[in-house]
């Protein structure tokens, strides 16, 4: 969607300057689109119909610069996935979430260390957000929305700072890891805490 969006705006646009654009966003940080897969998506796209393009200019030494624009297709498929992304909760992956699964398995005063580093990390990342909100980069050198982007990346890490604490204090704290229903049922002993996880090498 970023690449489609993008050259869809920018028409004609060589591919350097769709890559340009994107690093000046940061999207390889926040929407995952990698600065060294940019020239293949632009190739994929056209084979699918969805870009075209429309010269192709060499000057001098330098490699040759492809100009692209957006077919009627393309401009369809943008449409498409804009607004299923705007009317759409979409989970991305997170790592994180998925090593917290497996929570027991770490030593309990790691865990904690490990969250209040996670919330240090967030409080210094948040620190930055608002100092750009208060920069002249964000107040007068961008659209108004970039600021409001910053202001939901700055929320979301207010809240996840928060909970990293809490959750910490409870780990400290020797809350157990399993109800009491489940303490002693089958199948169940591989998430009390500090256990071996079944058929572990013990010697």
């Amino acid at each position: 969607m970023m690449i489609l969006g993008l050259v869809r705006w920018m028409q004609p646009v060589h591919g350097y300057d769709v890559r340009r654009e994107l690093l000046s966003w940061s999207a390889d940080k926040w929407a995952n689109v990698q600065p060294g897969s940019i020239y293949h998506a632009l190739r994929k796209l056209t084979e699918e119909g969805l870009l075209r393009a429309v010269a192709t200019e060499q000057v001098g030494a330098r490699p040759a610069r492809t100009t692209y624009e957006v077919t009627v297709k393309g401009a369809d498929e943008f449409e498409t996935l804009l607004r299923n992304s705007w009317w759409t909760i979409s989970e991305p992956p997170d790592p994180f979430v998925a090593a917290f699964s497996f929570l027991p398995a770490m030593p309990r005063d790691e865990a904690a260390a490990a969250l209040r580093n996670r919330a240090n990390q967030l409080r210094a990342g948040i620190e930055s957000m608002r100092a750009s909100l208060d920069s002249d980069w964000v107040r007068n050198r961008k659209p108004t929305h970039v600021g409001w982007m910053f202001e939901l990346w700055s929320a979301r890490a207010e809240a996840e700072m928060g909970w990293c604490e809490r959750i910490a204090e409870r780990i400290d704290s020797g809350v157990s890891y399993l109800p009491a229903e489940l303490d002693e049922a089958q199948g169940w002993s591989g998430w009390r805490d500090g256990a071996e996880p079944p058929g572990a090498d013990t010697e």
